[in-house]
């Protein structure tokens, strides 16, 4: 058996409920046949405590939907990964954290691509118990390391990423957990590895979504699952072009992003005090 998860990398298995929850709809906005054996048990245990501080059974909802949240995100940043590799020029995939994603395996890639992983060694461990035989259905390449480590660009390089041609990277499900400096030197060490035209994409939350009173049910859920939200920001596009980086922030249920599945208003980007995530995605200038 391969070493436990900690807590960060165990909110990969609630994104593996989430998205077999999400398969097992009959409106579902993507199939990922592979989510269910990544949850495992502990998965659904940990969306069950998500579920139960969403939907509180003595009174309306006041926190985001999270199942209709993920299942959004999840289908847009398929499509822009699938977008994104119309382009010939772009030949490389990087996901990073990788967590329990199965993109790899469930969707088509052109053959000029290859994909990279990068997690831990204990999640990439995970995956490869859980997927047993199955192969993935493009050129694929794990590399093991923290994305902290001083190395993992070198790490990298040595599994065969190329920084002179052009790439897509996604940094899902990472951002907000990690400490603002942090941020900033991921997407330094990021925009340093990747050549012009490469695109750059995350999820993040604005800063009120750290502090709101009415988001504590869902904050608290995740600190005490020694994973709390570290880092919030209320302008997205600023933080992006900070790093070379062109980018454009979408809020799920705007309309490239929201699939008849948002079930929120999304107030003006005006309106201060209000929660928001955002989908941040760009292009590396020059």
């Amino acid at each position: 058996m391969t070493a436990p998860l900690a807590a960060v990398e165990r909110t990969a298995l609630l994104t593996a409920a989430l998205r077999a929850a999400e398969t097992r709809r009959e409106d579902r906005l993507y199939e990922d046949p592979y989510a269910a054996r990544f949850a495992g048990d502990i998965g659904p245990a940990l969306l069950a405590e998500v579920w139960h501080a969403t939907f509180p059974p003595d009174r309306p909802r006041t926190l985001p939907s999270t199942p209709d949240y993920n299942a959004i995100r999840t289908r847009f940043f398929d499509d822009y990964l699938q977008r994104a590799v119309e382009d010939p020029a772009i030949t490389q995939v990087v996901l990073a954290p990788a967590g329990m994603d199965s993109r790899a395996y469930r969707l088509q890639w052109p053959a000029r691509v290859r994909y990279f992983e990068v997690d831990r060694p204990a999640v990439l461990a995970y995956k490869r118990e859980c997927l047993g035989d199955v192969e993935p259905r493009v050129a694929h390449r794990t590399v093991a390391v923290d994305l902290t480590d001083s190395d993992w660009e070198g790490r990298l390089v040595d599994a065969g990423y190329d920084p002179a041609l052009p790439s897509v990277w996604l940094l899902e499900g990472l951002l907000y957990y990690i400490p603002e400096p942090d941020v900033h030197q991921i997407l330094r060490r990021v925009r340093a590895i990747s050549a012009p035209r490469s695109r750059v994409a995350a999820d993040v939350v604005n800063a009120a979504a750290l502090t709101l009173p009415h988001m504590r049910g869902l904050l608290d859920v995740f600190a005490g699952w020694g994973s709390p939200w570290l880092s919030g920001t209320d302008e997205p596009e600023a933080l992006f072009d900070a790093y070379g980086i062109t980018a454009e922030a979408v809020q799920p249920g705007e309309p490239s992003a929201d699939y008849g599945r948002w079930p929120d208003p999304v107030p003006p980007r005006s309106v201060r005090d209000v929660r928001r995530v955002f989908f941040v995605h760009g292009v590396c200038r020059p």
